[in-house]
């Protein structure tokens, strides 16, 4: 797959990146076999987070011979730069690397993460401390809330931004839209989660229960391909810098095997056409407004 610039930070990535939480709960062997594949369809940036598990374990292991070619990125729910500072020497370890090419605030959800993280004491100063130091070589965040992410912005000039960037959050809430046009103005690699996701889950069951357990939210099914690539050239649409699979693998396997294609052949209006129609449908389920409230 052909690399894209990951912003101005000057990297070239591959416009699927490796989810971390594949590597969550699987066997050593299963994961080292996922990343081999990963790397020999092109992919060369690897995100990962000491809450998703065992996952830096498993993943570190998997990483061992290919650590020096990629590019590795964490991240940290810390909000305090003492809990932030111990929680990053174990991922140092777990992931044996003495450098992150990205490190990211992790779940910036509320003002009160903002200001936290901001503060006196608060993570950013050890970011700062560390990039200043060349341990991290960029900064950059997630985040499930499109104020929360905007008031980062204002703050500090950061390289990445990770958010739900959806054609069903997009379409019709025009939510992210803010930030897509804050992170052109402001050249940041733009990394888009949730692309492929159809709708939230109902309930606990259905998720357990799916081939995906492992996925915050439901992806559409691996029978219904259209509706998937078109989901992928919408959030490619809108600016996305790279696209970040649900956590299993047979969604990070599909995404790569078609990411060529979506970029060759943008969203045609046939393909918006059916992802508004079936938008019709989701927007009646008794989540909808709920997921409104939480990524505005």
């Amino acid at each position: 797959m052909k690399k894209v610039p990951f912003g101005k930070t000057g990297y070239l990535v591959s416009p699927v990146v490796y989810a971390g939480i594949v590597s969550m709960k699987e066997d050593q062997a299963d994961s080292d076999g996922y990343v081999s594949k990963a790397i020999q369809a092109g992919v060369n940036y690897f995100d990962v987070a000491p809450s998703y598990g065992d996952a830096e374990i498993i993943l570190g292991n998997s990483l061992k011979p290919y650590r020096k070619n990629v590019y590795l990125a964490c991240k940290t729910m810390c909000r305090k730069a003492e809990d932030a500072k111990k929680e990053l020497s174990g991922s140092l370890k777990n992931l044996h690397t003495d450098w992150l090419d990205v490190y990211q605030l992790h779940a910036m959800t509320t003002l009160d993460d903002v200001e936290t993280a901001f503060g006196h004491g608060g993570t950013m100063e050890l970011m700062v401390k560390l990039k200043q130091e060349g341990v991290v070589r960029k900064i950059g965040f997630s985040a499930h809330s499109e104020q929360a992410a905007l008031e980062c912005l204002r703050r500090y000039p950061f390289d990445s931004v990770m958010f739900p960037i959806n054609w069903m959050l997009h379409m019709g809430q025009d939510i992210g839209s803010r930030l897509i046009k804050a992170a052109g103005e402001q050249g940041l690699a733009l990394l888009g989660i949730k692309s492929i996701v159809e709708r939230a889950w109902f309930d606990e069951d259905e998720r357990n229960t799916s081939p995906w357990p492992k996925s915050w939210c439901k992806p559409f099914h691996q029978d219904d391909p259209v509706l998937r690539i078109a989901a992928m050239k919408y959030s490619l649409s809108l600016g996305v810098s790279v696209l970040v699979p649900p956590g299993n693998w047979e969604c990070q396997s599909f995404m790569m095997e078609h990411i060529q294609k979506c970029l060759d052949e943008p969203l045609s209006e046939q393909e918006r056409d059916q992802l508004s129609a079936y938008y019709q449908k989701v927007k009646a389920f008794p989540f909808f407004k709920a997921s409104d409230k939480q990524y505005r």
